[in-house]
């Protein structure tokens, strides 16, 4: 029942000089360091509007506009390796990765800081399939599933210890600091990188038989679809969607943008972005589920943090602490799997992780005002466990058995579906969430009458309160007030319980897609990757 999928004996002659996991530390600094940057900044932007006298919302452009730069770049990245050699554009790109974060940490103005942004998310762009693609190609098959627990690391525990580390250094310091911390990690990160990563014999051949002009076409299509998307993402819920003009003409540009870039790549003979590599079974089954696990880890990452700020009263650093264990989980799990999962199928470990996901987000759907902090830190080790499971060796199965020659191009798409996933996650929960919470507060408000004797009941014994701190005239108003404040807070909680809802049956449904990938079989190898 199993299916192999055996890498051609040419694919694996080539090994790397020097020993893989030097490679892996050199690699994953700046992936973590990219990785950090999507979500470190959250937290910080009241103070940065506060700072450079703007308002939020003009504020949350610091945001967009890294995610747009970011996407844009994502999965063109194989392309640009094998155009300017890997090596080089690596380097390239933590250097302007670091410069940029350089230039955000002294913007003297938001439209600096913006310009800042878009730099610093075109260089960022690169850095997370670079490392994926080396981290594959410098590990042999047998130990891929290593490699791949390795990038989770950066991957996954980025985005969760990413709010709180935020907060603290926006709460101790000033936001300022939240991107100079990058520029000793970009110092070592180039340093470790000149020394230790090589371009594989492939790639120096592919660079050298590249003679075709750039594909300007195939890059204005796909910019002009991701841009649009992301920025419609960002904004929707804002402007109520559909409702406002100028998303309906965004998502026209944006659809009609998406068809041409696909035609248009499926036709040339080199294109900048490798569509056909989604022939693959496991790579376009793979790559659909990645983009659910985005919606599933970020929404959550999303949907947490409000409910401990916004209902049960935390500041931002103690909600980012109550969801750091999450961080724990993964690690946990990304050593285990390391180490099983050459010797278990990984459908049945991506299995287990979708399952348990499901029922840590339903356990969450029944959350209520009087909870522990335990409530909220359990959990999280649980699904910070259960990602742990899924991602690594869906990672493996996804990319495993590919070219080397397509790994770059491959890790491009693969990562950009994951954030585009993240981006429609955190659209969708908090579009829900408003109006599923204006959905139950007119059923509840529906229920304040005098004819219904719970509340009239409640009415009187909150009334009784008020009458001993209140003179009689502000009585029922006050009351009243107090009520409708309690409405508001319970149509609010049962909205957070719909969305974890809707995320413990999005995980459930991945499970039969799970089952349909192909099983990867490879050779055992000795402990030691050389």
């Amino acid at each position: 029942m199993t299916a192999a999928i055996n890498p051609a004996p040419a694919e694996t002659e080539w090994k790397p000089s020097v020993n893989p996991w030097l490679i892996a530390v050199a690699v994953m600094l700046s992936t973590f360091m990219e990785v950090l940057d999507t979500s470190v900044a959250n937290v910080a932007l009241p103070h940065i509007a506060g700072n450079l006298s703007s308002t939020t919302d003009e504020a949350t452009w610091v945001l967009t506009s890294y995610l747009v730069s970011n996407a844009i770049v994502l999965p063109m990245t194989g392309w640009l390796g094998i155009r300017f050699g890997r090596k080089r554009f690596l380097i390239t790109c933590i250097t302007a990765f670091s410069l940029a974060s350089a230039l955000c940490g002294t913007a003297p103005t938001l439209g600096v800081l913006i310009v800042a942004r878009i730099l610093q998310g075109a260089a960022g762009g690169a850095l997370q399939p670079i490392s994926q693609a080396i981290l594959m190609e410098s590990f042999p098959p047998a130990k891929r599933g290593v490699a791949m627990a390795i990038f989770a690391m950066g991957v996954v525990v980025a985005p969760i210890i990413g709010p709180t580390l935020g907060g603290w250094i926006t709460d101790d310091y000033s936001w300022r600091w939240i991107f100079y911390i990058n520029l000793p990690i970009g110092i070592l990160a180039i340093y470790m990188c000149q020394l230790f990563i090589e371009d594989p014999p492939y790639l120096i051949s592919a660079r050298q038989s590249t003679t075709a002009r750039i594909d300007y076409l195939g890059f204005s299509f796909m910019a002009i679809w991701l841009a649009t998307l992301q920025v419609i993402l960002d904004k929707g819920q804002q402007d109520d969607w559909f409702s406002a003009q100028w998303i309906r003409w965004a998502a026209a540009i944006s659809f009609t943008s998406m068809v041409s870039f696909i035609f248009w790549e499926l036709r040339q003979k080199q294109p900048i972005v490798n569509l056909r590599v989604l022939k693959n079974r496991n790579f376009a089954l793979g790559t659909a589920l990645i983009t659910i696990v985005g919606v599933l880890l970020y929404s959550t990452i999303t949907l947490q943090p409000l409910f401990l700020q916004s209902l049960m009263g935390y500041t931002a650093l103690y909600s980012g602490l109550a969801l750091s264990p999450r961080g724990i989980g993964a690690i946990i799990a990304v050593f285990f799997v390391g180490r099983v999962i050459g010797k278990l199928d990984s459908r049945i470990l991506i299995t287990c992780g979708f399952t348990t996901l499901a029922w840590v987000c339903y356990q969450l759907s029944g959350l209520n005002l009087q909870i522990s902090i335990s409530n909220i830190v359990i959990p999280n080790i649980v699904m910070g466990l259960a990602m742990g499971l899924i991602f690594v060796p869906l990672t493996t199965l996804t990319m495993g058995g590919l070219p080397n020659e397509q790994m770059g191009n491959a890790a491009g798409i693969f990562n950009l579906m994951r954030n585009l996933g993240g981006s429609i996650g955190i659209s969708t929960v908090t579009t829900l969430l408003a109006r599923n919470a204006q959905e139950h507060l007119t059923y509840i408000s529906a229920h304040f009458t005098f004819y219904n004797p719970a509340f009239q009941q409640y009415f009187h014994k909150l009334g009784s309160f008020f009458a001993l701190k209140a003179p009689a005239d502000f009585l029922d108003p006050k009351t009243y007030q107090a009520m409708y404040n309690l409405a508001i807070q319970q149509a609010s909680l049962l909205a957070y319980m719909d969305d974890f809802r809707i995320l413990a049956f999005a995980s459930l449904i991945c499970i039969p897609a799970t089952l349909a990938l192909k099983g990867l079989r490879v050779r055992s190898a000795p402990l030691g990757v050389h």
